[in-house]
């Protein structure tokens, strides 16, 4: 397939109010006119404020849509979100590598829904950093990345720490002395993504669509640090569309 528009791959799970999951990613990636492909890791039945039931894809389904996928297009990015452990994510990043070593990967360290369902627990340092090595930004709130660590440690600590084997979006929302303000941490500096917004409705599935925003931006050929900003941008118009828990999207 010929497309001018730069392929992009969403590697989430699906949810019916398509307020999270690939759908979100899908109206993400036609706004930042990059040509979306998913990949489900799951079917769910939840509506934006309320999680009843999740069925995982098998992992070597997941894989053989990869492989489809890779041998079709030239996917310049990829954004992974909800998976059922990290064995999973694993076979999933190491085969795109394989595939593909110069695509982008981004995942959105999704471990539970707004609605406190578990998705993923990380029970294995070791292979958390193998993980990491292999991909280029995670994105984790404040709560996420506290669970991304071994040790009780300060979340900055631990972005800072993490961004050793990739770079961590540290994201604000759940920050309480600044509210909204993001922070990039690279190798060997961090930069503050300040906000002019003091309060924004909260919406379901704000995580997912600022991941594949930064996702879409890689692809159009934006280095790292412009990706976040533009996407940091995108997300906060989209909680400001609405007064409710499912916004609109606008470019």
């Amino acid at each position: 397939m010929s497309t001018n528009r730069p392929f992009v791959l969403s590697i989430a799970g699906f949810d019916p109010s398509a307020g999270a999951g690939v759908l979100a990613d899908i109206k993400t990636f036609e706004q930042h006119k990059v040509y979306g492909l998913a990949i489900n890791t799951a079917n769910t039945i939840q509506t934006e404020d309320k999680f009843v039931a999740i069925e995982w894809t098998t992992i070597e389904f997941v894989l053989q849509s990869i492989k489809t996928l890779f041998d079709s297009y030239e996917i310049k990015a990829v954004k992974i979100g909800i998976t059922p452990s990290l064995e999973y994510l694993k076979s999933i990043i190491f085969l795109i590598k394989k595939l593909s070593p110069k695509t982008k990967i981004i995942w959105d360290t999704v471990l539970k829904s707004t609605t406190e369902f578990n998705f993923l627990n990380i029970q294995n340092q070791n292979n958390l950093i193998a993980v990491l090595k292999k991909i280029d930004l995670i994105t984790p709130n404040y709560n996420e990345i506290l669970k991304l660590s071994s040790e009780e440690k300060d979340a900055d600590f631990i972005a800072a720490e993490l961004s050793v084997y990739c770079a961590v979006l540290l994201k604000g929302g759940h920050r309480q002395e600044e509210i909204g303000v993001d922070y990039l941490y690279l190798k060997n500096e961090f930069i503050k993504l300040s906000t002019d917004e003091n309060s924004l409705p909260k919406k379901h599935g704000s995580g997912c669509i600022l991941s594949s925003a930064v996702t879409a931006n890689l692809a159009l050929g934006q280095d790292l640090t412009t990706s976040c900003r533009y996407a940091k941008r995108y997300v906060e118009n989209y909680l400001k569309s609405t007064y409710n828990l499912i916004g609109y999207h606008y470019e």
